[in-house]
């Protein structure tokens, strides 16, 4: 399975922005984008001024690095989002955040994308009571997420879950049971559930071309 394996703490400073792709990490001073908030490499400091197309291609690649998509994958969420009725930049949003491996992180049990990616991998979690590793997998109205009954009995991250609460804040488009370990995808989100920093009409202005 493809992946991004590089220093992420790069790409926040590529794309100018926190990203949080580090969880709890992107909240302390040892964050690299506060200690340097300028793009990576000899010329960070003194980068051009982006032109339209730059604008529009920048908010396409911080979508995919927020959820942790490459390209191919991302365009065939795109050629989704245009099918489906409705706006296609919401579209492509919602899609993104149905995504297994995001709705993992958004009920908080886990704190940053990509420790949700690696549990899910790993088949920690169960949807509808059968286990699914596949972090792409997209979720629906009345699926229920929980983590395997194993899972939840041997390891420590579930264990402080249970004792601690959620590593973040839970949409509202989903119900958790912190004392069963398990969430409810109570409806589809919408865009002002969708709290990512995004100006989804670039990308869909970048496909247009």
């Amino acid at each position: 399975m493809a992946r991004y394996t590089g220093p992420v703490c790069r790409l926040c400073r590529r794309e100018g922005m926190k990203l949080y792709l580090k969880g709890s990490r992107c909240y302390t001073d040892k964050c690299a984008f506060e200690r340097r908030p300028f793009p990576p490499g000899q010329h960070g400091r003194n980068r051009k001024k982006l032109s339209e197309y730059g604008l529009q291609l920048r908010e396409k690649q911080k979508v995919k690095r927020i959820y942790g998509v490459l390209e191919r994958q991302f365009e065939r969420y795109f050629e989704m989002a245009e099918r489906m009725k409705g706006v296609t930049g919401e579209n492509l949003l919602q899609i993104l955040e149905r995504r297994l491996d995001n709705v993992v992180y958004r009920m908080g049990f886990a704190s940053s994308r990509a420790q949700a990616r690696q549990l899910v991998r790993h088949g920690h979690f169960t949807v509808n009571g059968k286990r699914v590793n596949i972090p792409s997998y997209l979720v629906d109205v009345g699926d229920v997420i929980a983590v395997a009954e194993k899972s939840a009995a041997k390891m420590e991250h579930f264990k402080a879950l249970r004792e601690q609460g959620p590593a973040g804040n839970i949409v509202p488009w989903l119900s958790v049971d912190f004392d069963k370990l398990e969430g409810t995808v109570t409806a589809l989100p919408t865009r002002q559930d969708i709290d990512v920093p995004i100006q989804e009409h670039l990308i869909v202005e970048l496909y247009s071309k």
